[in-house]
């Protein structure tokens, strides 16, 4: 589609409307969940028919698409904008848990539980791989991998199975490194947006801190 400057007036309006109807998805996310989406209490919601909302997105998969679609949009933007500023790993999981605080509504249509009879596109997978490179990038300088030293068994089974790295030339110790990363900074802020610590009396900050500093501990690779 043209830029807003050189879209036509009709092409600004549909712009307008389609993310006005995203506006109230969220909303209806925020309050049902996202298996609970419906376009037509949206178009009930805006005063409109439900045909009419359905020239604006083909059905609830096509909305959530969308939806997914922004929210790893969002994310690949935020860490590519601390990694440009200099962000370290240190920088990077910051920048993570800040956008995750910020909306876990969006944080959890990505990286919660799966919505019923909803499969993401291709395009989806594309836009996480930039992410993952992004702190694959960030990782490669924190590993170093000398010959003949021990690789450890898992770094050894990333390197043969990478194809979640994309084509990044990132060695197995770097590989080791970004899905330990991802897998523990998401745990815990998985938990924490969830409300699991509630009650605990510990500021979760502090144990992201600790997995944070435990993860980048010198360790072979």
């Amino acid at each position: 589609m043209a830029n807003s400057d050189a879209a036509t007036p009709r092409e600004r309006y549909r712009a307008q409307v389609r993310t006005e109807i995203k506006e109230h998805a969220w909303q209806q996310i925020a309050t049902a969940g996202a298996s609970a989406l419906s376009l037509n209490a949206i178009a009930k919601q805006m005063g409109v028919s439900g045909p009419a909302l359905y020239r604006y997105f083909a059905g609830r998969d096509e909305l959530i698409t969308e939806l997914v679609r922004d929210a790893y949009r969002s994310l690949a933007d935020t860490l590519r904008a601390a990694a440009a500023e200099g962000a370290d790993l240190v920088g990077l999981a910051h920048a993570l848990r800040g956008w995750a605080l910020a909306d876990p509504h969006r944080y959890f249509l990505v990286y919660g539980t799966p919505v019923p009879g909803y499969h993401a596109p291709d395009d989806t997978t594309a836009i996480s791989a930039e992410i993952m490179a992004t702190l694959l990038d960030a990782c490669v300088p924190l590993t170093t991998e000398a010959p003949g030293v021990h690789v450890a068994p898992l770094a050894a089974h990333l390197e043969q199975h990478r194809g979640w790295a994309g084509d990044h030339p990132a060695p197995p110790a770097a590989l080791h490194l970004a899905m330990s990363f991802w897998t523990r900074m998401h745990g815990v802020l998985s938990l924490e947006l969830a409300g699991h610590f509630t009650g605990m009396r510990f500021d979760p900050a502090r144990l992201f801190e600790a997995e944070l500093d435990d993860l980048l501990a010198p360790r072979n690779p």
